[in-house]
């Protein structure tokens, strides 16, 4: 069940990340976060006070919040990275966090497999590969390197994710969401002091904004229950959710018509099938 589950979470943040780097075009980074987060913890709220999690040991409380502070940062970069390069691209160089909780599970005693040693080498000559063509494009390196930024905090969010599920997953999500929201209002506030700079979201962008936040709180919900079912390791959950660039490059290619040179669509099947390996391992 924790498998579905996380598979489920790749589901989900494949498709609000689509949705998120979408509206990002459309849209300063700072306004569609803002607004996304903030569904989401409008959502919460009832979720917590009906299911009386309200109460819950208060040991979610630190990383809930380091979570909404690196996650709000993540997705800036992934977000920004996905609007002004290639989805395609982007996508799967980000879901190389994966190796973050896959160390901080061998750093507590998990033992790797031949198969996940083989998928770390696979899936890092799949980003070379992806990224090499992107390097000479219009947007330069920015994306990747912005890619490479939201791979690392993706990583670090599931591992506190992981680590706040155990005490209370509804209330890890609310905290990270309202450390989340409390930072962007910071940030928009200082930044509409600025002459000249236009935070508005447009109407039509409005739908849109609001699914990313769901999408996002639910994906990672799936994630949390799936890393604190008995049993469960979260090397491998951790991997299973990070096969969400496959459906952000396929809603890509169907809905913005992205294409790929033949040499980074070898890259980005080596990057997924390096994230599958280390799965299976």
């Amino acid at each position: 069940m924790s498998a579905v589950l996380a598979l489920l979470a790749s589901l989900l943040w494949g498709t609000s990340d689509f949705l998120g780097g979408t509206a990002s075009r459309r849209a300063p980074v700072p306004s569609v976060l803002g607004l996304a987060q903030l569904t989401a913890l409008v959502g919460l709220v009832p979720v917590a006070a009906l299911t009386g999690e309200l109460d819950a040991d208060r040991a979610y409380v630190l990383p809930g919040a380091v979570a909404g502070l690196v996650g709000v940062v993540a997705l800036a970069a992934f977000y920004r990275a996905l609007a002004t390069g290639t989805m395609g691209v982007v996508a799967p160089v980000a879901a190389l966090g994966v190796v973050v909780p896959v160390a901080v599970g061998l750093l507590q005693g998990e033992s790797p497999s031949v198969l996940q040693l083989l998928g770390i080498l696979v899936a890092g000559c799949g980003v070379v590969l992806a990224s090499g063509p992107e390097l000479r494009g219009r947007a330069g390196a920015a994306p990747l390197l912005l890619a490479l930024v939201a791979a690392f905090g993706f990583g670090a969010v599931l591992v506190l994710l992981a680590e706040g599920a155990r005490a209370s997953v509804v209330m890890t999500l609310l905290t990270m969401r309202l450390a989340a929201v409390l930072l962007l209002t910071g940030l928009l506030l200082a930044t509409a002091r600025r002459r000249g700079v236009d935070l508005g979201v447009p109407r039509s962008a409005l739908p849109v904004v609001a699914a990313v936040g769901a999408g996002d709180v639910l994906a990672n919900g799936a994630f949390a229950v799936a890393s604190d079912m008995a049993g469960a390791l979260v090397s491998v959950t951790a991997v299973l959710a990070s096969l969400y660039p496959v459906v952000t490059v396929l809603l890509a290619r169907q809905v913005h018509g992205e294409r790929l040179r033949p040499v980074q669509l070898t890259g980005v099947a080596g990057a997924l099938a390096g994230v599958g390996l280390l799965a299976v391992g």
